[in-house]
């Protein structure tokens, strides 16, 4: 039986926070526990859906909200990008009500604060009323300060050097 969870976050301007997250979720589904991993500014249809298919057949239930991010889709309307988060944060708090789940992964979360999607407010909310056997681990760059200091653990992945800087692109298979 699992005892205490606890708050994660893995923030940072380097690579490997998704996939951080992506170690911890296929940990704990090895030991029977029930994980689920809610996604924010994660278009499987444009990167693949490699990540939540492995994640799938594990048995981890996997939920996107807001799969396009205005910054790097310009035509996007930061209204409905605002609602789809607000939609993603309701999705949370009900999960958070069923007691049946032993980890919840909120990938890029911090985005969306950082990003004025989500109040930070009503994130520190959740980190506040999360039932005491859960383990809760957010990801993305930019976390707050605040949040920061709500968790247990925290990870800054600072990037040092990227391919991307030497021109080469995202691969299939490594990055998404």
């Amino acid at each position: 039986m699992k005892e205490k969870g606890l708050i994660q976050v893995y923030t940072g301007d380097g690579k490997g926070k998704s996939t951080a997250a992506i170690g911890q979720a296929v940990r704990a589904a090895g030991h029977g526990f029930k994980v689920g991993w809610v996604s924010f500014f994660k278009d499987p249809e444009v990167f693949g859906y490699g990540e939540h298919k492995s994640l799938e057949k594990l048995g981890v239930k996997t939920f996107l909200f807001t799969k396009k991010h205005p910054h790097f889709y310009k035509e996007l309307n930061p209204d409905n990008v605002l609602q789809k988060c607000s939609q993603g944060l309701e999705f949370i708090k009900e999960l958070l009500h069923d007691p049946s789940w032993d980890m919840l992964v909120l990938d890029e979360i911090n985005i969306a604060v950082r990003d004025g999607f989500l109040k930070e407010e009503d994130v520190l909310s959740l980190l506040k009323t999360k039932p005491e056997k859960l383990e809760l681990v957010l990801t993305g760059r930019g976390a707050t300060e605040k949040i920061i200091e709500n968790a247990d653990l925290v990870s800054e992945l600072r990037e040092i050097k990227h391919p991307y800087s030497q021109g080469i692109k995202s691969r299939e298979g490594i990055e998404y």
